[in-house]
């Protein structure tokens, strides 16, 4: 498994934090109709349950947002991943349909309310990545949204740079469908679902729609 690191500076703005690393062999198909829905029933769900005011407030999405501003990071314009998917779902917008390992972990992160980083494994520059944050003017390209700041935001690096921000993960290190080894960070900035129940929730989407195998997992906190 890579060894995950979580900085001084993290741990002085975000004490509470704790991370599950979670990693496997996996197929990433598109999307099967099961899976998708799954996350049509969450949707579904999502969208009855909460009105607009209530996202931010959700325990893990709140506790992310407290993290943001400790960092420096204004998260109403930085939103972390959770949320913006939880917002579309409140408004009843058409959700995006993308791969089976992007779609599960998209999932897994609303039914948990953490946002969660997916990473190609083998795209990893090194063997630890570390958390800490953003600095002014450092390079990093978003997945499907170009250069983003991320001046005051956690971020995973490894050896070459950022790879992961609660907002968005990096082009570089994505997920694509001749992704073989899967690394899967779950940043628990507070206490929601209980750790265990994530657990297994992840493996079970994993084995069922991505063929995953030799699930290792490993609590930082």
């Amino acid at each position: 498994m890579k060894t995950l690191v979580v900085s001084d500076e993290i741990r002085a703005k975000a004490p509470a934090l704790r991370v599950l690393q979670i990693e496997a062999e996996i197929e990433n198909p598109d999307t099967p109709e099961a899976l998708w829905a799954e996350m049509e029933a969450l949707a579904a769900d999502v969208h009855g349950r909460y009105a607009m005011e209530m996202v931010n407030k959700r325990p893990a999405i709140a506790a992310t947002r407290t993290a943001y501003k400790a960092c420096g990071k204004e998260p109403n314009r930085y939103r972390p991943s959770s949320e913006a998917l939880m917002r579309r779902m409140v408004k009843g917008l058409e959700l995006y349909r993308t791969a089976a390992v992007i779609d599960l972990i998209n999932l897994l992160s609303v039914a948990c309310g953490h946002s969660i980083g997916g990473f190609d494994a083998d795209r990893i520059d090194g063997d630890t990545v570390t958390l800490g944050i953003g600095r002014e003017g450092e390079p990093y390209e978003a997945i499907g949204r170009g250069p983003l700041n991320i001046a005051g935001m956690p971020v995973w690096r490894d050896n070459t740079g950022g790879i992961g921000t609660p907002t968005s993960d990096n082009e570089r290190t994505k997920l694509s469908p001749s992704t073989r080894r899967l690394l899967m960070i779950v940043n628990m900035y507070g206490d929601e679902m209980p750790v265990a129940d994530i657990e297994a929730l992840a493996r079970r989407l994993l084995v069922t729609y991505a063929s995953a195998k030799n699930i290792q997992t490993r609590l930082l906190d």
